[in-house]
C-alpha cells in the first residue's frame, strides 16, 4: 500500500482497505495485485539470467581471441572446461552416490554437448569471423525453438528472430570458408543438445551440481585433443591465467545462470532469446571495440530483440492463462 491504514476502528474482514484515493481497493484485489507484480517478477528473472550468461559470454569470448594464438582452439577449449571444472567441483562438491542410470546418462549427454558445443565453436572462430560463426551458431537453438513449440505464435517469433540473425550476417555467408561455417552450423546443433539436456540436468541434481558433474566429463573428452594440439602450452602461468578467467566468463558464470533460466523456462522459449547472442556480440563490438553499426546492423538487432520479448510475453501470457 502506498498509504498506510488507519486503525482506530478495527474493521471487519471484507470492508474495503483505504489506500487514500477516491476508489477503495478491497482485500482480493490487493493481494491480487501483489501476485501479479510477484508474477511478473517471476518471469523477468529467468530473462535477466540469460541476458547476463550472454554478455558474460561476449566478453569471454573476446579473452578467448586472444589466447588462441598461445594455445589454439583446441587448447583453448580444454583450458576452458578444465579450469571450469575445477572451479565448480570445488564450489559445488556434488555428491556421486545415490543416482541412477538415467541421472548418470543425462549427465553424459550433458556434458558431451558441452565439449562438442565448445569443440566445434572454436574450430568455426579460427576459421571465419566471430560475428558470422555466433550468427550461424544460433540457428540451432532457432530450430529447436520451432520443432519444440507447439504453439503456431511461436513459429511467428522464430522467424522474426532468424531474418534478425539473417540481417546481422550481412548476406555475406556465400564469402565464408566452407569448412568454418560447417563447423559453426555443427556447433549450432549440439547448442539446441545443450538445452535439452541442460533443462533435464536442472531437474534432475539439486542446485549447481548436475553441471559441475558434467563439466567434469566434458573435460576429460577434450583433454586429450588439447594436450595433442597444445602440448606443454597449456602449462604456462599467463596462459592458464587467460584460460581461467575464459573458462569463468565463458563457462562457470554463462552456465550456471542458463540451467537457473531453465529451471523456470520451457526450452523453446530459452531457445528464441538464445538468438539474442548475435545481437549481443554486435552490441559488444560497438561499445567496446568502437565498431560502427550500419543501419541494417540496428534493424537486425531490433527484430531479434522484438522476437525475443514476443516470446517471453506469449509464454507468460500462456503462464497466467494456465494458473
Amino acid at each position: 500500500m502506498d498509504s498506510p491504514v488507519k486503525e482506530a476502528t478495527p474493521a471487519p474482514v471484507s470492508a474495503p482497505v483505504s489506500t487514500g484515493t477516491s476508489s477503495p481497493v478491497s482485500a482480493p484485489q490487493a493481494e491480487a495485485a501483489r501476485s501479479s507484480a510477484a508474477a511478473t517478477s517471476h518471469r523477468l528473472g529467468p530473462v535477466a539470467l540469460v541476458v547476463a550468461g550472454g554478455l558474460s559470454v561476449q566478453f569471454g569470448s573476446a579473452v578467448a581471441v586472444l589466447l588462441m594464438p598461445r594455445a589454439g582452439a583446441l587448447g583453448v577449449v580444454t583450458l576452458r572446461l578444465v579450469l571450469a571444472a575445477a572451479v565448480l567441483l570445488i564450489v559445488c562438491r556434488p555428491k556421486v552416490r545415490g543416482y541412477g542410470r538415467g541421472d548418470w546418462g543425462t549427465i553424459v549427454a550433458f556434458g558431451t554437448a558441452m565439449a562438442g558445443m565448445n569443440i566445434l565453436f572454436y574450430q568455426a572462430a579460427d576459421r571465419i569471423p566471430l560475428g558470422a560463426a555466433v550468427t550461424l551458431e544460433v540457428l540451432g537453438p532457432l530450430i529447436l525453438s520451432v520443432v519444440a513449440s507447439r504453439r503456431l505464435v511461436n513459429l511467428l517469433w522464430a522467424g522474426l528472430a532468424l531474418g534478425g540473425v539473417v540481417l546481422l550476417g550481412g548476406g555475406g555467408f556465400d564469402r565464408l570458408e566452407p569448412l568454418g561455417a560447417g563447423f559453426a552450423l555443427a556447433a549450432g546443433a549440439m547448442w539446441a543438445a545443450y538445452i535439452v539436456f541442460s533443462a533435464r540436468t536442472g531437474r534432475r541434481f539439486p542446485q549447481a551440481d548436475g553441471l559441475a558433474l558434467a563439466m567434469a566429463f566434458g573435460a576429460v573428452l577434450s583433454l586429450p585433443l588439447g594436450i595433442a594440439e597444445a602440448g606443454d602450452k597449456l602449462l604456462v602461468p599467463s596462459t592458464i591465467g587467460l584460460g581461467l578467467a575464459v573458462a569463468l566468463m565463458s563457462s562457470v558464470l554463462p552456465y550456471t545462470l542458463e540451467l537457473l533460466a531453465l529451471r523456470r523456462l520451457p526450452a523453446p522459449t530459452f531457445a528464441i532469446l538464445m538468438s539474442l547472442e548475435p545481437a549481443i556480440a554486435a552490441a559488444a563490438g560497438f561499445l567496446v571495440l568502437s565498431q560502427a553499426l550500419s543501419a541494417t546492423d540496428a534493424l537486425a538487432i531490433a527484430l531479434v530483440i522484438g522476437a525475443s520479448m514476443g516470446a517471453v510475453r506469449t509464454q507468460s501470457r500462456r503462464a497466467r492463462q494456465e494458473g
